[in-house]
């Protein structure tokens, strides 16, 4: 016969396993960079829509968290993107 433990932990990990959710891949989002502001870390951007912040395509402001990220940046250039809120602020995660 089982113990009481042994039966609450395989439980547990049934459960786990059932509600384990996939780690979902970055979609990333095509658009043109107007403008950079490297004082304040900003960039604006022309984007399609942003399907994973459920935003229409519009052009808008974005702040850059990572240095090397802004530094691959150029106005007028073609990019693909990812965006999302950190700590409540639109912020370039990603770029192609």
């Amino acid at each position: 016969m089982k113990s009481v433990g042994t039966l609450v932990a395989a439980f547990a990990l049934a459960v786990s396993a059932t509600f384990a959710l996939p780690a979902q891949a970055a979609e990333f989002t095509k658009g043109v960079v107007k403008k950079i502001d490297t004082k304040t870390k900003k960039v604006t951007i022309d984007h399609e829509d942003l399907k994973n912040l459920d935003m229409p395509a519009m052009t808008m402001v974005f702040r850059v968290g990572d240095d090397a990220l802004l530094a691959k940046l150029k106005e007028g250039a073609a990019i693909e993107f990812v965006a999302d809120r950190v700590n409540g602020k639109l912020t370039v995660t990603e770029i192609k």
